[in-house]
């Protein structure tokens, strides 16, 4: 997120989050995204692009990006200089996330109402700024939230010229929580990479994130590749399911979602999202039942048979993306889990899928 304990010191959390990075990079991640929030004590970051300079230093191979930008609180053109600016440092290894600002009391700070969807319509509208920056180069433009002006003068070595490493931009993901998102809808239609914040037990509602991205894509006459499609699940894995479920529920994971992510959803009224059954009362999402129905907690064995699982509910996704926690008092056991997650059960889950895609293939001629 990053994810860090209140007690914990700025610049302990700091350096935990970029040995992390280091790890994740040895290990063999393909990617991790660094969340930006402004008012989250268990989230401070305010700047994901300061982590990421420091982690592209520190790591060779493992793609870095933020998730997302929070777009209401930036000038795009501001923002889209910044953006380029990191891409070319990154060499290839940046890709870009974006968010509409989810928290209240990130806009309440900032003093942005959500209210008619304000903060939504001006993420779309920044994102339009920027990449059109990026394509076309500065013009006039005046829209419902901010202008940019194209420069004019005729002195030597003046004018826009920073455009990104990668062409014609870095990747660009964004999130979606709810059915029907318009955030994944946006992805379809503009392609870019659509991210699922997976928190429905039985999968009903990250389902229909796929739908939001396939309806955004007939707009513009494209063809989705759900090799692109991210879905975030909480994961701990261990020798047996056991000691995993020991180690989720005490260690930082349980403890994160206990004192924040947990009152956090309820307090928004994103309760019904995490039930079950409907009639549930809230109380009854507790970290047992959390470890039983949401997150993907077990043995090698285990684990692999609930990612398969959430392969076959959603109809294939290209990325399973795991929430790190700050793993200072436990790291060998979360390295550990790392591991087993990369080197045992992703080897599993692609066996299958790549027998079933023969078989398939098979099967049409």
């Amino acid at each position: 997120m990053p994810s860090h304990p209140p007690e914990i010191a700025i610049r302990e959390g700091q350096k935990a989050d970029l040995a992390e990075l280091e790890r994740l990079d040895a290990i063999g991640f393909d990617e991790a995204w660094i969340g930006e929030h402004f008012t989250a004590q268990w989230e401070p970051c305010p700047a994901p692009d300061l982590l990421i300079a420091q982690g592209l230093l520190r790591t060779q191979n493992i793609r870095l990006g933020p998730l997302g930008h929070l777009l209401p609180y930036h000038n795009p053109v501001e923002l889209a200089h910044r953006v380029a600016y990191l891409d070319h440092m990154a060499g290839g290894r940046y890709q870009l996330g974006v968010g509409i600002s989810a928290l209240p009391s990130d806009r309440d700070l900032f003093d942005i109402k959500a209210a008619g969807g304000r903060n939504r319509r001006m993420t779309f509208e920044s994102l339009e700024m920027m990449t059109g920056l990026w394509t076309e180069g500065p013009s006039r433009f005046t829209g419902e939230f901010w202008s940019m002006g194209k420069p004019e003068s005729t002195l030597p070595g003046l004018g826009y010229h920073l455009t990104p490493y990668q062409t014609p931009h870095p990747p660009i993901a964004i999130a979606g929580l709810t059915a029907g998102s318009d955030n994944h809808k946006l992805a379809g239609e503009k392609g870019y990479l659509p991210v699922s914040l997976s928190v429905d037990p039985d999968l009903s509602i990250t389902s229909q994130h796929w739908d939001a991205v396939v309806e955004g894509a007939k707009r513009a006459n494209r063809q989705p590749n759900r090799d692109n499609w991210r879905i975030v699940r909480d994961v701990y894995v261990a020798p047996t399911d056991t000691e995993a479920r020991e180690l989720a529920i005490g260690g930082a994971m349980g403890r994160c979602w206990r004192e924040f992510l947990l009152p956090i959803y309820l307090g928004l009224g994103l309760g019904p999202i995490l039930k079950t059954d409907p009639d549930m009362p809230d109380s009854a999402i507790d970290l047992d039942y959390l470890a039983d129905n949401l997150w993907l907690v077990g043995s090698p064995d285990t684990v692999a048979e609930r990612i398969e699982s959430l392969q076959d509910q959603t109809g294939g996704f290209g990325y399973l993306t795991i929430v790190s926690y700050d793993a200072t008092k436990e790291i060998e056991p979360w390295e550990r889990s790392l591991r087993l997650l990369l080197e045992d059960v992703a080897p599993r889950v692609r066996k299958r899928l790549r027998a079933e895609a023969t078989e398939t293939s098979v099967a049409a001629r």
